[in-house]
């Protein structure tokens, strides 16, 4: 064991408040990982989520382990020694289970990083009784696992409120039994409605490539897994229980609004796998906030549109009154508020983000963003007239259907914003910044856009090269955009099926070097990301059951197509899309 090591991992520990130690005597052993840096796994919350609830139970011992930096790295190469846990600096081999957390596709390489830096075998079959089970879950899971299934030998699918106590329990039983690797598997499939091990499943495939088949190959192992969400509307507000100044929120305690989103845009995975959305009421979360900042004045507030929340201006005002400071993560341009302007401007945001998406009406109508251009622009003017804020805006290209001139309406669409805000900033003497993310479309499972391709990368960065030009002699905003390799990537990893498992393992023998993975690849990756897929075909992620009805998502699709929005979600008031029925 290397000392420096050692010492890294409890100087950081020293920095942290709301740590758990425990003893391991008699108790079941879980190495909770996050795959990516300390940095980034401290920031999200659903990972700080987990590791309390693994904790609660008085006969777990949940640790964190993380993709180890550079610093670390060259540590753990010069000693030889095997990946260390934070909390006691355990090798990852001695666990008795290893539970990723995955909320990135693209996180998915740093998985095969960690086993191997743990000295576990990566492939599933290879791994015996005496190794560690390997476990997976976060968003990323109820939408596809299939890209995984060769490295993780049980899938824990749905969200961790509702299946971790089922599952420590069920889990308990075969550690405490001893059963064999085989059995404890097959127990843990029969019996939890939520667990998918897909070493239990052979798929068959038709001569051009798509699914023919999906069957058990054991007896009394469910044909699908079902994820439909039955948690209550008053559930605990999530909030995070480690505060550590290394972070992106930097000692802040971050509290979740609501979980989904109502708004029904067509591209958005979280929409639909979190459905019905639940939205905590302003009286819950006033009581939740009031005692958080028992211990804490400064607060994050999390939710896919905050401006969204009942009574968030109420809220975001207390919070003010009482002393203390927040942040904030989007906005919708069509909820904002004077009030709630006035609240973030006090408490010393400086940035603010809204997501028109697209630039142009017909696009929003067909991704059902159920924004206008003239709200838009009333939300730039008023986020003007309040304060000096940076305005941040986030747009997609590639989305389907999408053509040069909608691209163009992206330029025309931000001339006019800046317009309004020169307008409204000269009474104050300062203009306020304008920054622009663009990205890539990823379609995803469990969307109505699932059956789309990903636009060609040549076109992709074809238009990136036209607008990175447009903006610069338009001047006065600053362009971000991401880099479409790694969107194809993420398709490749978000569309495929266990065959991608193939390419996963190439690239990571060969260092990342994704493309060299490609050309040594039996199946061309283009089959997943640029096919169109049939209505009618089996998808990767079919045998997942979130509630929603298949035929819902196709005539979205199919609405999209005409260019046609659909009501927003009505939580309880319809059947459309099959969940509120369960």
């Amino acid at each position: 064991m290397s000392d420096s090591i050692v010492s890294l991992y409890r100087s950081r520990l020293a920095r942290e408040k709301g740590t758990v130690r425990k003893d391991w005597g008699g108790r079941i052993t879980i190495a909770l990982a996050y795959p990516n840096d300390y940095h980034i796994g401290m920031s999200n919350l659903g990972f700080q989520v987990v590791y309390h609830l693994f904790n609660s139970k008085k006969n777990i011992v949940a640790e964190r382990v993380f993709l180890p930096e550079y610093q670390e790295i060259s540590l753990y190469h010069e000693t030889g020694k095997g990946i260390l846990s934070l909390e006691s600096q355990s090798p990852l081999h001695r666990f008795d289970l290893i539970a990723f957390s995955l909320s990135f596709e693209n996180d998915y390489p740093n998985i095969l990083k960690i086993l191997n830096l743990g000295k576990i075998p990566l492939l599933s079959e290879e791994r015996d009784d005496l190794h560690p089970f390997i476990m997976a879950g976060g968003i990323t899971t109820f939408m596809n696992p299939e890209p995984l299934a060769s490295f993780i030998d049980f899938f824990l699918l749905g969200e961790a409120e509702e299946n971790l106590d089922e599952f420590t329990e069920l889990f308990a039983e075969i550690h405490n039994r001893r059963d064999s690797r085989s059995e404890a598997l097959k127990f843990l499939a029969r019996n939890i409605k939520s667990v998918y091990v897909p070493s239990f499943y052979h798929l068959s495939y038709h001569k051009n490539g798509t699914i023919k088949s999906r069957e058990p190959t054991e007896d009394l192992i469910p044909e699908r897994i079902d994820v439909t969400s039955k948690l209550p509307p008053d559930i605990p507000v999530a909030t995070s229980t480690i505060l550590t100044p290394e972070t992106e929120f930097a000692d802040r305690v971050l509290i979740e609004l609501g979980r989904g989103c109502g708004r029904s845009c067509r591209f958005c995975a979280a929409g639909y796998v979190y459905r019905p959305p639940r939205i905590h009421s302003e009286t819950h979360l006033r009581s939740c906030i009031d005692k958080v900042m028992g211990e804490s004045k400064h607060i994050g507030l999390l939710s896919a549109a905050i401006s969204d929340t009942p009574g968030i201006a109420n809220i975001t005002g207390s919070i003010i009154k009482k002393g203390g400071h927040f942040s904030i993560s989007s906005l919708r341009a069509d909820s904002l508020t004077q009030e709630l302007l006035e609240n973030l401007k006090r408490t010393g945001q400086r940035t603010l983000a809204i997501a028109p998406e697209a630039g142009s009406e017909r696009l929003r109508r067909v991704i059902n963003k159920h924004l206008t251009k003239d709200q838009i622009l009333d939300a730039a003017r008023l986020i003007a007239r309040t304060g000096d804020f940076a305005l941040r805006l986030y747009f997609l290209i590639g989305l389907p259907t999408e053509t040069r001139e909608d691209v163009a309406e992206i330029l025309d669409l931000v001339k006019f914003i800046k317009h309004h805000i020169i307008k409204e900033s000269r009474s104050r003497g300062r203009v306020s910044q304008i920054k622009l993310s663009v990205n890539c479309f990823v379609p995803k499972p469990f969307t109505p856009f699932q059956w789309f391709p990903m636009e060609d990368l040549s076109s992709l960065k074809e238009k990136q090269r036209w607008l990175k030009k447009a903006f610069a002699r338009e001047g006065g905003v600053k362009v971000n955009f991401d880099v479409p390799k790694w969107a194809y990537v993420q398709s490749l990893l978000s569309l495929g099926d266990r065959r991608v498992g193939a390419m996963l393992l190439s690239s990571h023998q060969l260092h990342e070097d994704w493309f060299k993975a490609f050309r040594f690849s039996e199946l061309n990756p283009d089959f997943f990301v640029y096919r169109p897929k049939e209505l009618d075909e089996i998808l990767p992620w079919d045998f997942i059951d979130h509630g929603i009805h298949k035929e819902y998502l196709i005539k979205e699709y199919k609405l999209a197509l005409k260019e046609q929005e659909s009501d927003v979600c009505r939580v309880g008031e319809c059947d459309r899309c099959g969940v509120c029925k369960i």
